[in-house]
């Protein structure tokens, strides 16, 4: 593994299949970068749920039929972040009593659970990026 700062970035269009080519790219770049598989699976799995968070709460509108999320993923020693952004400026909820049986409503639990830390912040330039950081260690 590097000893410096390595950043990928990958823009989408929020549809249904940007989850697939995010867990694609995340794979190829992580394996790329020398990560572990077993911390591969755990990164892709935090950004699987984050852009599919993204991709259902992003709103096609007339002026913008096709929305767009982005993806950051940024390597330093002992730690990797995820980054996903969208344009709505509503703050992810985290859904307390989802059930494990439950078809949704478990995605922030899973990441809260997978990483370091989460959370979001909203930049001024508008949207919300929500973040996790995932332990290398």
């Amino acid at each position: 593994m590097s000893s410096r700062r390595l950043v990928s970035r990958l823009e989408l269009a929020a549809q249904r299949d940007a989850s697939y080519w995010a867990r694609r790219h995340t794979r190829d770049v992580l394996g790329a970068w020398g990560l572990v598989p077993e911390r591969i699976d755990t990164v892709e799995l935090c950004v699987s749920e984050l852009v599919t968070n993204a991709v259902l709460i992003t709103e096609a509108t007339p002026e913008a039929p096709v929305s767009r999320i982005s993806l950051t993923l940024i390597y330093m020693p002992g730690v990797l972040v995820v980054e996903v952004a969208d344009g709505d400026l509503r703050p992810p909820i985290r859904k307390g009593n989802a059930s494990p049986q439950a078809e949704g409503g478990r995605g922030l639990f899973i990441v809260e659970n997978l990483s370091k830390e989460w959370g979001f912040f909203q930049p001024p330039t508008g949207g919300k990026v929500v973040w996790c950081v995932v332990g290398l260690g």
